[in-house]
């Protein structure tokens, strides 16, 4: 059915993009290019009302919501078959920073790069994706962590202001003293309530050089570098930070990778970490970075138009005999006869104090002491064979982690884990059982003891579940006597 736009387009500042337009292609791609869905309409917007006409285009045509920022997401979240996208790339991508009140103002299509690279021309900082070409919005609604989390907390933490447009159009301020429970729930909440067009965050006094890098170890001495990990994780200061991945290097041999991370200099870094440089590690990558190039560090090995499959659990502390586990996995699937898939494995080990000191009920998403762990499986030629196997190798390589869990604590581990790290599977569970509106299983998982909270905030903000692709809340009003 071909919809009439005319007058759409006659009052829209931006650009609406189409399937007959030579831009469509490159208009629907993503990151992941699995990801990609064939949208009827892209809509760039320019500002608040152009996303007001498109919610009210949208709604008046039925056709299912999506909002790009970054394009960054694997499940598809930002993408909508036969559906219409507000994409803000293209218009809402600045950040401006406020040197003498430590804040930035930062649209809603930008990615951490600019806030990263504007920031620290004034000596600040705030706390930002692992790759900077992550979109702002999409990180930050979701919880958001990063190398600063340990001094700084979740991204929303730092979050101090936003502007939204709700399901109706409304824009609306959103702080701690105007729609302040709004607010509470945009914090954790993801892309539940409305189109996030402009956030203020709070930045912090950044030195300008920081310590980081990778070293690598072969796998034969993976307990020796576990038993340093543990070690190194009971006495961690804030200041510090591991990121660490499995699998194997450009040559094919596999791999223990430790990106290091002290926000300090090279001399006490390699301090800090002796206890892995004595392991002998057989490359060593570490050196002091401008900050502005920390992030930067995984793009190489994350880069556009692959396709990509990831999912998540939690680990409450290191699990040695877990983790050599999925290293031998991953060692086997990606060494089987055809493989075409690169297996990866990566846990975040950064200090949680400081996200813990924020009370569980003073945002939407749930604290409780973890760290993320998860798989990232990427391929080149995409068919419904390898995305079978990348589900399969995800689920086999996440339970290894979730029944370690439940084995050695004795409590049921959260099978969705992080939200932003959900496949499409987790993602959009919420309308896949027939006969019932909605399945609230996932969404219960990630919010926790938050969830009926988001739900009247739901039931306010958008009854009728247009923001529907990432963990959809269940509106009060629409439950099941």
């Amino acid at each position: 059915m071909t919809l009439d736009i005319s007058a759409f387009k006659g009052n829209f500042k931006g650009d609406i993009v189409t399937p007959a337009d030579a831009d469509y292609k490159k208009a629907i791609a993503r990151w992941a290019a699995n990801a990609e869905r064939p949208a009827r309409i892209v809509a760039f917007v320019n500002d608040t009302d152009d996303v007001a006409l498109a919610l009210q285009y949208a709604r008046a045509n039925n056709l299912q919501v999506a909002i790009c920022c970054g394009g960054h997401s694997a499940s598809g979240a930002s993408s909508a078959a036969d559906g219409l996208v507000i994409d803000l790339s293209r218009y809402l991508n600045y950040a401006v920073v406020d040197p003498e009140k430590c804040t930035a103002r930062v649209g809603g299509g930008s990615v951490w790069e600019t806030v990263d690279r504007e920031s620290i021309k004034h000596g600040l900082a705030t706390v930002a994706g692992t790759v900077n070409h992550t979109g702002v919005a999409g990180l930050l609604l979701g919880g958001g962590y990063g190398y600063l989390t340990g001094q700084h907390g979740l991204v929303i933490d730092n979050l101090i202001q936003a502007t939204i447009v709700t399901a109706d159009g409304t824009a609306l301020t959103l702080s701690d003293t105007e729609n302040a429970e709004l607010f509470w729930g945009v914090r954790g909440g993801g892309a539940n309530f409305g189109v996030c067009t402009e956030f203020v965050l709070r930045l912090h006094p950044q030195r300008r050089t920081v310590f980081s890098g990778t070293i690598v170890f072969p796998t034969d001495v993976m307990d020796e570098v576990m038993a340093e990990l543990v070690r190194w994780w009971e006495t961690a200061k804030d200041e510090e930070g591991i990121l660490q991945i499995l699998g194997r290097d450009p040559t094919g041999r596999d791999g223990v990778f430790l990106t290091l991370f002290y926000n300090g200099s090279e001399e006490e870094g390699r301090e800090i970490f002796k206890r892995f440089y004595d392991l002998k590690p057989v490359f060593d990558g570490t050196r002091e970075f401008l900050y502005e190039d920390l992030n930067t560090q995984s793009n190489a090995t994350a880069p556009r138009g692959n396709n990509y499959y990831m999912k998540s659990t939690f680990m409450s502390r290191p699990r040695p005999d877990a983790v050599k586990r999925v290293s031998e996995r991953l060692s086997e699937l990606n060494g089987a006869p055809g493989n075409q898939i690169q297996h990866a494995f990566a846990i975040d080990y950064f200090p949680y104090r400081k996200v813990l000191s924020v009370p569980q009920n003073a945002t939407a998403h749930f604290r409780f002491q973890r760290q993320v762990a998860g798989c990232v499986l990427k391929w080149v030629n995409n068919s419904p064979e390898a995305e079978t196997a990348a589900k399969c190798a995800a689920r086999e390589l996440t339970d290894i982690i979730i029944n370690a869990e439940t084995r050695v604590s004795g409590a049921n581990a959260f099978t969705v884990g992080y939200g932003n790290l959900s496949p499409e599977t987790d993602v959009e569970r919420a309308h896949t059982i027939p006969g019932h509106e909605f399945d609230q299983t996932n969404a219960r998982a990630l919010f926790g003891p938050n969830y009926e909270r988001l739900q009247h905030l739901k039931a306010r903000y958008d009854p009728e579940n247009v923001f529907s692709k990432w963990f959809a809340i269940a509106p009060a009003a629409k439950l099941e006597p």
